[in-house]
């Protein structure tokens, strides 16, 4: 076996109804927190009710930021900072999915250092120990942000979408509870759940990965090949939802060790230059390509995924078994209603020549069984501008 190192420091608070001790975790913490959250709607005005009201009742002050959008940018980072700053707060939550979660991390990083949490992307030494203690709470099930070190961000003005990466921005505390994922769209659980599969799909690829991440990373690949499904067909089975929460939870756990790969660098990129296309699209939009790209440059892995999603496939050599997990894979798309071209998405070939140029600004590519090129990364992106 290899030498490796596994850090995980995030104490995971896993279970139904466990929000509430939102108030009784901070405290730990801090005196006064920041709430970073989307805008209220309907659907989440109850929960952003229940964690204030456990923030006042555990003697903890709050301040509410709701300004998150998806692909979170520079300038929402910056105001959340000045507020941070100006309120004198100590401690950040972030509740919501990626883009909630990331903004805190932000928020947490700009509001204790100089200048701008860009000037701490994974492109320098990252941020230091002044960063803001962060409770992340993931009204999701497909990011992993409550597990990780990353908070991507996207700098408008350059078109450019990076991500802070660094040990200082583990959250603190995961507050991991399936009850406030009942009322997610089933687009959104669709796009997010697919998101879960890839960390944990990506992570047990990586050229980085290690035995306990295979062996997490495979368990949650086959709970979202048995639950996404069930999730999608009755968004209350909370059965479902709590498996999917746990996928999801997974996937932070192996994408903060492992990293990711191909996928995720191009998928960013597409974030980055188009930010209409949300993070799960970007990804379920490339996947056909990389898969046949890939398969063969890790034969034995993707044969033991494709018998996850196709049990016919344990009759086969693991040569025929890899190449038709591309397959199988594309069926698990077309189930879960995400069998998308990037002309779908609106994303022009003027884009994918843009998006492809800058394909390995992000070391994601560089962790795949098969690095691939600048051209090859414009070929394989072209070939997802149609789908039949």
């Amino acid at each position: 076996m290899k030498a490796f190192s596994y850090y995980a420091p995030t104490e995971i608070v896993f279970g139904a109804g466990r929000v509430k001790e939102v108030g009784e975790i901070t405290a730990r913490y801090g005196k006064k927190a920041m709430l970073v959250t989307v805008p209220e709607f309907p659907a989440v005005a109850e929960l952003y009710a229940n964690v204030k009201k456990s923030l006042t009742d555990a003697g903890v002050a709050w301040v509410h930021y709701d300004g998150v959008i998806p692909n979170p940018t520079t300038d929402l980072v910056t105001k959340g900072a000045d507020i941070a700053k100006a309120e004198h707060v100590d401690v950040m939550i972030g509740l919501g999915g990626g883009s909630s979660m990331d903004t805190a991390k932000a928020i947490a990083v700009e509001a204790t250092h100089p200048g701008t949490a860009w000037d701490y992307n994974c492109h320098t030494d990252g941020p230091t120990e002044k960063t803001l203690p962060i409770i992340a709470i993931s009204t999701t099930a497909g990011t992993g942000s409550q597990t990780t070190p990353c908070a991507v961000i996207t700098k408008t003005s350059d078109k450019d979408k990076s991500a802070i990466w660094h040990k200082n921005i583990f959250p603190k505390v995961a507050i991991v509870d399936p009850e406030v994922t009942l009322s997610l769209p089933k687009s959104v659980t669709a796009q997010t759940g697919f998101d879960a599969f890839c960390h944990n799909f990506e992570a047990y690829l990586s050229v980085n990965t290690n035995p306990l991440v295979e062996c997490m990373a495979l368990d949650a690949i086959r709970i979202v090949a048995e639950y996404l499904p069930k999730v999608l067909e009755d968004g209350s089975d909370l059965e479902a939802r709590s498996k999917m929460a746990w996928a999801d939870t997974l996937g932070g756990l192996t994408n903060a060790s492992a990293g990711v790969t191909l996928p995720h660098g191009l998928g960013m990129q597409i974030g980055g230059h188009c930010p209409h296309v949300t993070h799960g699209q970007a990804l379920a939009v490339f996947y056909p390509a990389f898969t046949r790209y890939t398969y063969a440059a890790a034969e034995q892995k993707f044969a033991a995924v494709g018998r996850i999603f196709d049990p016919a496939l344990e009759q086969e050599s693991d040569a025929v078994a890899a190449e038709k997990s591309c397959e199988a894979i594309d069926n698990f798309l077309k189930k879960i209603g995400l069998w998308i071209s990037l002309k779908d998405l609106n994303v022009t070939k003027e884009d994918i020549r843009e998006i492809a140029d800058c394909g390995q600004v992000l070391g994601d590519y560089a962790n795949n069984p098969r690095v691939a090129t600048i051209p090859e990364m414009y070929d394989l992106l072209m070939s997802c501008y149609e789908r039949t």
